[in-house]
């Protein structure tokens, strides 16, 4: 198998959870370019389908669920209905993920346990129900959505619990991945920095937040946000053959920002 064969996702099944927008719609369109059969999780049921719709034009199969990831009655429905219509689960990326900017002597435990709900627990429910698919198939991949935030801790805006959260990903990814490699399972993780979606272009947009996100940029080599696209390539690569010595890795996509 030549190099560029080896990217190829050509008759495999993958499952994006948030897929209804932003990073995750990117990295499932990358997925169906690809040749990915793609499934759109999303609380949003009117938004993915819509999204699911715009990637069946490339040629794939695509469909639908409506998905709280955080409730595990739902994820587990969205699995089977995944595995009765593709007959299998290839690949798993947990991307639902919220934040809070609150400062940690004023957060209501409510903030905080939303937060951890979706930006973690999410992760372990999706993973624990799709892993057990891929244990019996005796092959699959996982491809968690962490954040830079996971490494380092962001300034100038206070956001404890979603560093707290991504860190937790980062390192449920590693144990995932030392677990499950004896079933052929290969488990990894995209860390994020500030990226253009449609949340934060309103927050980027806002003149208020001005010198947060001069701030933001002064520490960004490259001093511009990243584009939802520019995940879709390293998406593709852990999700093929072309990773097939990869689990357990970090992939800082950030723009520079953790070099200091």
């Amino acid at each position: 198998m030549g190099v560029i064969d080896k990217f190829s996702l050509k008759g495999k099944c993958a499952l994006v959870t948030g897929a209804a927008r932003g990073l995750g719609k990117a990295m499932a369109v990358a997925l169906a370019e690809a040749g990915a059969n793609i499934a759109v999780a999303d609380i949003n049921i009117n938004e993915a389908e819509k999204s699911a719709c715009e990637i069946s034009r490339t040629g794939v199969e695509t469909i639908s669920i409506k998905t709280d990831a955080t409730n595990y009655d739902s994820a587990e429905e969205c699995v089977q209905k995944v595995i009765k219509k593709f007959e299998k689960i290839d690949i798993l990326v947990n991307n639902a993920g919220i934040v809070r900017h609150v400062n940690a002597e004023d957060m209501p435990m409510k903030d905080w346990y939303d937060v951890i709900n979706v930006n973690l627990n999410s992760v372990f429910i999706m993973s624990q129900i799709a892993g057990r698919a891929m244990i019996r198939q005796n092959q699959g991949t996982i491809i968690n959505i962490s954040s830079m935030s996971g490494i380092v801790s962001n300034t100038p805006q206070n956001q404890c619990s979603y560093n707290a959260s991504k860190a937790g990903a980062i390192m449920l990814t590693k144990s995932l991945a030392g677990e499950w490699a004896k079933y052929n399972i290969r488990v990894n993780t995209i860390a994020p920095g500030y990226m253009n979606t449609e949340l934060t272009k309103m927050f980027i947009d806002d003149e208020k937040n001005r010198d947060i996100v001069k701030r933001w940029m002064d520490f960004t080599p490259m001093k511009r946000v990243g584009l939802p696209d520019e995940l879709g390539g390293l998406a593709v690569y852990l999700a093929s053959e072309a990773s097939s010595f990869v689990t357990g890795s970090v992939f800082v996509i950030d723009g520079g920002y953790t070099v200091w």
